[in-house]
């Protein structure tokens, strides 16, 4: 084993962790006197991971070269783009993370600390090469997600929403480590390389049934249906930057993960495994869209609209082809920048005594009172329901040319009828806003970072973000290109 080079294509990783550790022992010295100078060091430290990560997305990294520690860690490609889509949005928790708390008193240093070793977390999920990778990368995202969840003491829901969070997550990670057990005694292996050898021939049973609680421990940590009953009770009671953070990066992880198991170690026996994901995904994209319909506080709507957005995901994951894991990819892209943006202008909605608005009734009138937010607003929601010319459009039409070119016609078609359901909670938004006799409670003002993120956001998925459909494509070809699938 050369630990040289292992230790190079871990560097992201070692970038995080250092500074981490580094973070943690200045806060219990000098406690939250200088959160906002750890904050910039752990954002600091993100942009280093996220620097030292793109050559290789965009070399299209492959092959026996970017394994390491002897096949438990990957970094390829594929792992790099998903960290570089991981890396942004932990750095937009926490850009707009100061406010928020600062209004409330409630600023303290180990907020960026743990979503430092949340990102890290996360990071080894993507690059996991083995079950035992997988689980450590897991853990160190989750139990970093608990203590967020319930970042503020005082406040009920957000004790609530981490207890529950905690509850449900440790009944995933358990239905988890369950199913990888059952795996690596039929496989007589954690290596995903070695469980493709071993499945190449016959699935048996009881690999059928540890793949079976694999896909379901995962699918919890997606908020994929029917695993999604966390999600909005955990959205709307976690403190807001939280909830974008939840709501992005850790979508990311679990998806790519979720894609690797499937497409590398089980990618022989696709039939086994497609049913329960085109399941998983019919059922999110019902359930996301009609539960959102009726829904008065925004984030749980937007808490709806993920649960809806994953199931557009998962069609990518089910296509089983490079097209679909490249067109689940450029989703994901599109989904993390709309989502961000999102809860960004939830974060703007405040009244004049810096309260946070979250009822979709305090948007009424938003066109006339703050047009730069209800405008903004729209193009993201508009995105987001894949109305064209914006950018979300061609997110949604990726997957679904996927699925078609592997003749999973009735699910592209069922696809396609779900998004009209889905679009009704979207322009009713953009109604309230647009059409709605304005009542002028959002009298705050946000900071140059929370509107700076906004407008890029909203750039983006805006016409103007078809520009970077042959960057954003040719990416995401590389990356499911270097992803071991079977021939």
């Amino acid at each position: 084993m050369d630990y040289s080079s292992s230790l190079s294509l871990i560097a992201p990783e070692i970038v995080l962790t250092l500074t981490g550790l580094a973070m943690l022992l200045l806060a219990a010295w000098v406690g939250d006197k200088l959160s906002s100078i750890i904050s910039i060091c752990c954002a600091v430290a993100l942009g280093g991971a996220f620097a030292i990560v793109a050559p290789s997305v965009c070399a299209g990294a492959s092959g026996p070269d970017t394994l390491a520690f002897g096949g438990l860690f990957r970094a390829d490609a594929f792992a790099g783009l998903a960290k570089l889509m991981i890396y942004a949005a932990s750095g937009a928790a926490l850009i707009v993370a100061p406010r928020f708390f600062g209004k409330i008193g409630a600023m303290r240093a180990e907020y960026a600390i743990l979503i430092l070793f949340a990102t890290l977390g996360m990071s080894i999920m993507v690059s996991a090469n083995d079950l035992l990778t997988l689980y450590m990368g897991l853990e160190l995202n989750s139990l970093s997600a608990y203590v967020l969840a319930a970042f503020l003491r005082d406040d009920e829901r957000s004790v609530e929403a981490g207890l529950k969070y905690f509850v449900l997550g440790a009944l995933a990670s358990g239905i988890l480590l369950f199913g990888m057990s059952l795996i690596y005694g039929f496989a007589g292996t954690t290596n995903f390389a070695g469980i493709a050898v071993a499945v190449s021939g016959d699935l048996g049973t009881g690999m059928l049934f540890g793949l079976i609680f694999v896909l379901a421990g995962l699918a919890f940590k997606i908020s994929a249906a029917p695993f999604h009953m966390w999600t909005p009770d955990v959205y709307e009671g976690a403190p807001t930057p939280v909830t974008m953070f939840f709501a992005s990066a850790p979508k990311v992880a679990a998806v790519a993960l979720l894609a690797r198991i499937a497409l590398e170690a089980f990618g022989t026996q696709l039939d086994a495994w497609r049913q329960v994901v085109i399941a998983a995904a019919l059922l999110s994209i019902v359930i996301g869209a009609l539960g959102a319909i009726g829904q008065a506080n925004l984030k749980r709507l937007l808490a709806y609209s993920s649960i809806n957005n994953i199931g557009f995901i998962l069609i990518g994951l089910a296509a089983g082809t490079a097209a679909g894991a490249s067109g689940m990819m450029v989703y994901l892209a599109i989904y993390v920048v709309m989502t961000i943006g999102s809860f960004v202008a939830v974060l703007l909605l405040r009244d004049a005594d810096g309260n946070q608005l979250e009822g979709v009734s305090d948007l009424a009138g938003l066109s006339t009172t703050r047009p730069a937010i209800a405008w903004s607003l729209m193009a993201l929601m508009f995105s987001l329901a894949g109305i064209p010319p914006l950018f979300g459009f061609w997110g949604k039409f990726v997957v679904f040319q996927a699925a078609v070119e592997a003749d999973l016609l009735a699910l592209a078609a069922i696809g396609i009828a779900a998004s009209v359901i889905s679009a009704f909670y979207y322009i009713k938004i953009v109604k309230v806003m647009f059409f709605d006799d304005p009542i002028d409670t959002v009298k705050g003002e946000g900071d140059t970072a929370h509107w700076a993120l906004l407008l890029i956001c909203a750039v983006i998925v805006s016409p103007l973000g078809y520009l970077l459909i042959g960057w954003l494509g040719g990416l995401a070809d590389m990356a499911a290109a270097s992803l071991a699938l079977p021939a």
